[in-house]
């Protein structure tokens, strides 16, 4: 279990560093401003389902199961 922890600890940080490097090029790209935010915003979501789905399989290895059904 602490094992599972750790790796969710390491993916939190490397997706972080990735979210600020990404956060700090978008605004270096020629963009008219609703582009931007789409952009923005498409990437939170991105985001979002990665860590999500990273965080169940993780606790899949752990023996916690999470069902993934929508």
């Amino acid at each position: 279990m602490i094992g599972t922890l750790i790796g969710i600890l390491f993916v939190i940080i490397v997706l972080g560093v990735l979210w600020w490097a990404v956060n700090e090029l978008l605004p270096l790209l020629p963009m008219a401003e609703p582009f931007r935010t789409i952009a923005r915003v498409i990437m939170t979501v991105i985001l979002v389902v990665v860590v999500l789905w990273i965080i169940a399989q993780l606790l899949g290895v752990a023996g916690v199961h999470v069902p993934m059904r929508m």
